[in-house]
């Protein structure tokens, strides 16, 4: 299951990972401008923090990109079942569909494509498993994260928009249908 390209590796995290792979996730959200603090949202950003408690479940894979000395430049979970996706909204009602979820990029690799080659790699991972679609949320505060979506082919999917707090989180929806993956 691990993809490769010339300085990149996608592959499920591994426990040892976990912690520090939490600490780049709520380091990345809390580093949004406009997105609510750690004190605002207690449950969220420790829910963000605790990789150990999602890997937990059996739909939800967390796959980490990696250097070529094995250093974590970014994280994303993979749900097969919409069942577990997890978050507010009824994005686990939808049918035919993989989901993924928080995607977070080390600082000093954002702007190189990991994002993206995670994003491409849960694409190709949810064809792999005979999904038709695949479903995600995003807000306002991540531009970086919205404009990828929308360059690699996700079109807003209002059904599952809820919002968080005072945050308004956004669905988007990818038809994989006879389709090739966006380079």
């Amino acid at each position: 299951m691990p993809s490769s390209t010339s300085t990149l590796t996608i592959r499920p995290a591994r426990p040892a990972e976990y912690e520090a792979l939490g600490k780049m996730l709520v380091a990345a959200y809390a580093a949004l401008p406009g997105m609510p603090s750690s004190a605002e949202q207690p449950d969220y950003y420790a829910m963000l923090a605790d990789v150990a408690a999602r890997a937990r479940k059996p739909a939800l894979t967390v796959f980490v990109a990696t250097d070529a000395g094995g250093n974590p430049l970014g994280s994303i979970d993979f749900i097969d079942d919409m069942t577990q996706y997890g978050s507010g909204g009824t994005a686990s009602t939808v049918t035919d569909a993989a989901g993924v979820r928080l995607l977070a990029v080390e600082d000093a690799a954002r702007g190189k494509g990991v994002g993206k080659a995670l994003t491409l790699f849960c694409i190709e991972r949810a064809r792999e498993i005979g999904k038709h679609r695949l479903v995600l949320h995003t807000t306002r505060v991540m531009q970086a994260a919205w404009a990828m979506y929308e360059g690699l082919g996700f079109v807003r999917f209002p059904e599952i928009d809820f919002r968080q707090g005072n945050l308004d989180v956004f669905g988007f929806l990818l038809s994989l249908k006879g389709s090739a993956a966006a380079p």
